[in-house]
């Protein structure tokens, strides 16, 4: 009796705990969302936490979707999460799948080689040089085929290959099937929860880059979503998305409009999560985890 009572003192302050984090976590969320939806005058006014709109109205969404700029952003950011994603992948199958045998030339020095770019890099301006000297300069692609194979998702890869048995590649080899075979009828089908954990991860990471791109991009209308956002958030430049005529009418009008463009940015990518939830766990423990 002593002992249940202690675990159900510690479920009571466990879940009070979680529910605690819960709210840490999800009103910042909330706020903008709330913000968003507000009317700018009043939320200016507004002290103290934000429960729910004040006086609701979509007038800051209707002023972004109205910006060219947004909506070229948005295309030039699918483009670089699509083909950049699609790059990352093939590349880091094709790296992991050989790593994963034993018996490989070179594959220690080789394996080597790529760890060490975990740790060590060349820095901005060398990679800046690299990217002039490939003519990449204010190209998209100056985004994508630098980072092609992310070291770490590759290991991660690496690993779910390696727990495969090695039966199955065995005797498909045994009756006639080449390593690409394998690799694509046997590896990746088999390894499909760890990839769509990798997936997730490429996805996110081109999704929130603008680094990069704020260094190799010169041309607005190639700008991707982020650092688009960057700039209106930073230098609180909405002029382009309010009809307001005085400065202090564009200033309170910017309020929501900046927390409009939050939501409209960040939503898409979270609608991928609750499709891919599923194969966290058993992805991240089948590739970080080898038996």
């Amino acid at each position: 009796m002593k002992t249940s009572i202690q675990r159900r003192l510690f479920l009571v302050g466990n879940n009070l705990f979680l529910l605690l984090l819960l709210i840490t976590m999800i009103y910042p969320m909330l706020y903008v969302v709330f913000a968003s939806f507000s009317d700018s005058y009043e939320l200016m006014r507004h002290q103290g936490l934000l429960l729910w709109p004040i006086k609701a109205n979509i007038q800051a969404y209707l002023k972004v979707l109205q910006n060219k700029d947004i909506f070229t952003g948005y295309l030039n950011t699918i483009f670089i999460v699509g083909v950049g994603t699609g790059i990352n992948m093939v590349m880091s199958i094709l790296a992991a799948f050989f790593f994963s045998h034993k018996g490989m030339m070179l594959k220690k020095p080789l394996m080597l080689m790529v760890i060490f770019t975990m740790y060590f890099g060349g820095g901005m301006i060398p990679n800046y040089l690299l990217i002039k000297g490939l003519g990449l300069i204010d190209s998209l692609w100056s985004l994508l085929l630098p980072g092609a194979v992310g070291t770490y998702n590759m290991i991660i890869l690496k690993r779910g290959f390696e727990s495969l048995p090695a039966s199955l590649e065995e005797s498909a080899m045994l009756d006639g099937a080449s390593y690409i075979t394998v690799m694509l009828r046997i590896a990746v089908p088999l390894s499909l929860s760890t990839i769509a954990v990798i997936i997730l991860y490429y996805a996110v990471g081109h999704w929130n880059a603008w680094f990069n791109a704020s260094i190799y991009l010169k041309t607005r209308a190639k700008f991707p979503l982020q650092l688009i956002l960057r700039e209106i958030l930073i230098s609180n430049d909405t002029s382009s998305m309010d009809t307001a005529v005085s400065y202090e009418e564009k200033a309170v009008v910017s309020e929501t409009i900046k927390y409009a463009i939050i939501v409209v940015s960040t939503v898409p990518i979270l609608c991928i999560y609750p499709f891919l939830q599923k194969y966290f766990i058993q992805g991240v423990m089948t590739g970080a985890v080898k038996e």
